[in-house]
């Protein structure tokens, strides 16, 4: 197995693979591992502690338990197949395949793979070439140099996150400016600042650029709770590993500067409860569905001397999201918080290149022999990623755009990839759909909201009348 990169939407079913009999090596450059070696098991536990409370309410209903995914000792389990690569070295990964890993700019440890099959019995015959993208970093992103990787492939396999979005292109200073604005404002007059964050790459960008404007005296120099156990560990591999990182001193020390306030017990976390303003609280999750910011949610977003600073993509349906699109409240832990707390986002720490990006790595690979696939991304953003490489000379045959469940066979002697008959265990728009936990989150919130805005207890009985009849009738 040929893994690119260490973020839980491309390694968090590893450990369910070896759970369901998989035996085989998987194949990771060493950043990649030493994050997995922290997020599988931490993945494992959370998937532990979450069946154990959906499991509670489901006894309480008489219905029957279910199973995690997999466990943390599943997750502990998989780390012991890994195999160490190094990149831009040639390594044989089964009979008559070999791969080499190219750095993707993407987070420590990222990979392209170029992989080379050959094609029959004759060592003359030119192996069949195809490079898998990962996910791409953008040019001058924090940390990494730009994505590199050779040219001329039969196939390339190229992600299309943002395919069709333009992003400014800022210099570091400018990046840094920008975040010492938003900063400054939301610490003026003793307010507190959450930030929720992404345990990797995301929480290292931001401690580093935050104490750079500590130093400088472009911010206050307020404490900095670094509220997550995750990142934590993650901080300490990137320290680790700060030789190869670009814009880190050879012996950094992120978590062992003065005004950086672990935080890795839960009772650590509650002390912060007693902080009255003037601070940063950095937690995670990023997008706000789990973990300790929903504790710190719970107690500011009701204030109004606090300011939420989102610094990353919000998925739909997610509290982050419900934020940044301006919802009046949100329920937390069972409970109904009004939202006061002023929400800000930057888009300036994006892990991903955009559009304008996607195309100049795609043509620097050309040429590519029979077909580019567009992949990882909304229908949208792959159609729009496939209009630009058009607009730039690709043949539009040969940029196709294949769906969940598809199979194409590659080694066939036709020039154009062939997709056969498959049974699909999905309906092809199901994927992009919000099910029906969201809406019914989306919906509670709006029925709450409607009830808040009733004239009167005689408007909200009239309310719940009509709710039950249409209940009844259904």
């Amino acid at each position: 197995m040929l893994q690119t990169h260490a973020h839980i939407d491309h390694a968090g079913l590893l450990p369910k693979l070896v759970k369901a009999g998989f035996e085989g090596r998987i194949h990771a450059t060493e950043g990649t591992r030493d994050l997995l070696t922290f997020m599988l098991p931490d993945s494992g536990y959370i998937q532990e502690m979450e069946v154990e409370k959906l499991n509670r309410r489901k006894a309480r209903h008489g219905k029957s338990k279910v199973e995690p995914i997999y466990t943390q000792a599943d997750a502990e389990r998989t780390l012991e197949a890994f195999n160490i690569v190094a990149y831009e070295r040639w390594i044989d990964v089964g009979h008559g395949v070999r791969a080499r890993y190219w750095n993707a700019g993407h987070i420590l440890g990222s990979a392209s793979i170029e992989v080379e099959i050959q094609r029959g019995t004759d060592p003359a015959t030119s192996p069949l070439r195809l490079l898998f993208s990962g996910d791409i970093g953008p040019d001058n992103k924090l940390f990494h140099p730009d994505p590199d990787a050779p040219k001329g492939f039969d196939y390339i396999i190229c992600e299309s996150t943002y395919g069709g979005r333009l992003r400014a292109r800022k210099t570091p200073d400018e990046r840094r400016k920008e975040l010492a604005g938003e900063i400054g404002k939301a610490l003026e007059n003793d307010r507190i600042l959450l930030i929720p964050v992404f345990a990797v790459e995301r929480t290292q960008e931001l401690i580093t650029d935050i104490l750079t404007l500590q130093e400088a005296g472009e911010i206050p120099t307020v404490p900095i709770f670094l509220d997550s156990p995750l990142a934590i560990r993650v901080t300490r591999v990137f320290e680790k590993h700060a030789r190869n990182l670009e814009e880190l001193s050879e012996r950094p020390s992120l978590l062992g500067n003065p005004n950086i306030r672990p935080t890795e017990s839960v009772e650590q976390s509650k002390a912060i409860n007693r902080v009255g303003g003037g601070a940063i609280i950095m937690a995670a999750s990023g997008m706000c569905d789990a973990g300790r910011i929903r504790h710190h949610l719970k107690k500011w977003l009701w204030q109004r001397n606090a300011t939420v600073l989102f610094a990353g993509y919000q998925v739909p349906g997610t509290l982050g999201r419900l934020l940044v699109d301006g919802v009046k409240s949100v329920k937390i832990h069972g409970q109904e918080i009004k939202v006061q707390a002023t929400i800000r986002a930057l888009d300036i720490y994006s892990g991903h290149a955009d559009g304008a990006e996607l195309v100049e790595w795609v043509q620097e690979r050309e040429p590519v022999s029979r077909a580019i696939f567009l992949v990882h991304g909304e229908e949208e953003s792959a159609m729009l990623l496939k209009a630009a490489l058009v607009e730039h000379g690709l043949d539009g045959e040969r940029i196709l755009i294949p769906a969940l469940d598809d199979e194409v066979e590659l080694l066939g002697e036709k020039q154009l990839p062939v997709f056969r008959d498959v049974e699909r265990r999905l309906p092809l728009d199901a994927p992009i759909k919000q099910d029906w936990h969201n809406d019914l989150a989306q919906f509670s919130f709006d029925v709450r909201e409607v009830f808040e805005q009733a004239a009167d207890d005689k408007a909200r009985a009239k309310l719940i009348r009509r709710l039950r009849r249409a209940l009844d009738n259904d």
